[in-house]
């Protein structure tokens, strides 16, 4: 593929490595970049859009550069900070100003005329919902280990006792802290009957059979190619957790598994998702969740440069749908 021609377009944070791996690739094969962090809007970020001549037209500045809004050749849509508003504004001002930019900003970014999107922000959304994708992969072809979603302590109680071992699943990686405003991670971990009381009333919860399983499947599908990653060496339920202890193999992708994908990036719109498996002692392999925006980037670099370069292969591309 030449380089040069229109740039790419990086929305996420400073702080994202996963994205930075794809910006080093294209800059090394000379593709213009330009990166926005929406968190940065309105202090940072300048946006002038036009419309009404066949646009959008107009420009969005960051204190580095300048981007065309109708000279866009793709865009990596990534981990953005929260949409801010000026913090001495009163609170109602404030909230009244945090959706304007949301809806505004957020809306020409979505909106940017033939750019290709990986992943177009609404389609990241839309597969966020995790009754959405356990419902999809289902119809997908995927064996689903048996799940409940529910706020009835009694029922879930019984669903834990009925399934021997059950695990509990955040059903959205939201950012939360402590009183200090230390981050905070809910993992995923084993729920035993008795530790579910009245307090599951508050909110909704996601409950799961707990796969008999050998080892940990993470597969990354970006377009057409497909990247599966054994994961042997956790000793817990959630191998995030023991990032240290894990080892990684690059295995085959069982046909079954890339026809399910590839049926399921399709239901949703995707061109990326991290998919996560428990490759089970019986060898089936057992869906557990597809992230549209997971990460990659710590896997070891012979895996991480293929996958980075599928990325900027897709992210170099003209602007043509998938």
């Amino acid at each position: 593929m030449a380089g040069d021609g229109p740039p790419v377009l990086v929305v996420t944070r400073l702080d994202d490595a996963t994205a930075d791996e794809v910006i080093t690739e294209l800059n090394r094969r000379a593709v213009p970049v330009v990166r926005v962090d929406p968190g940065d809007f309105p202090t940072a970020v300048i946006l002038n859009a036009t419309f009404g001549g066949g646009g959008p037209g107009g420009t969005l500045a960051t204190e580095t550069r300048t981007l065309r809004l109708d000279d866009v050749r793709s865009v990596y849509w990534r981990r953005p900070t929260p949409y801010t508003a000026d913090g001495a504004m009163p609170e109602q001002a404030a909230l009244w100003a945090l959706e304007e930019a949301r809806y505004g900003l957020g809306g020409v970014l979505a909106g940017l005329p033939g750019a290709h999107y990986v992943n177009h922000p609404w389609r990241n959304r839309d597969a966020e919902y995790k009754p959405a994708q356990l419902s999809t992969a289902e119809g997908c072809g995927f064996t689903v280990p048996p799940t409940l979603i529910t706020n009835d302590p009694g029922r879930a109680r019984a669903f834990a006792a009925d399934q021997e071992r059950v695990i509990y699943k955040p059903l959205r990686e939201t950012e939360y802290t402590d009183t200090d405003g230390r981050a905070l991670t809910v993992w995923i971990d084993d729920v035993p009957p008795d530790l579910i009381d009245s307090s599951l009333r508050h909110t909704a919860h996601l409950f799961q059979q707990r796969v008999a399983k050998a080892a940990d499947v993470r597969l990354t599908a970006v377009g057409d190619l497909l990247f599966a990653v054994r994961i042997d060496g956790s000793p817990g339920v959630d191998w995030r957790r023991h990032y240290d202890d894990l080892t990684y193999t690059p295995i085959p992708t069982p046909p079954e598994i890339t026809e399910g994908v590839r049926a399921y990036l399709d239901a949703f719109g995707l061109v990326f998702g991290a998919f996560d498996f428990g490759l089970g002692a019986d060898g089936c392999w057992y869906w557990y969740e597809c992230n549209p925006n997971g990460q990659w980037a710590w896997f070891p670099d012979h895996i991480t440069a293929p996958i980075t370069a599928a990325l900027a292969d897709q992210l170099q591309r003209s602007g043509e749908s998938v």
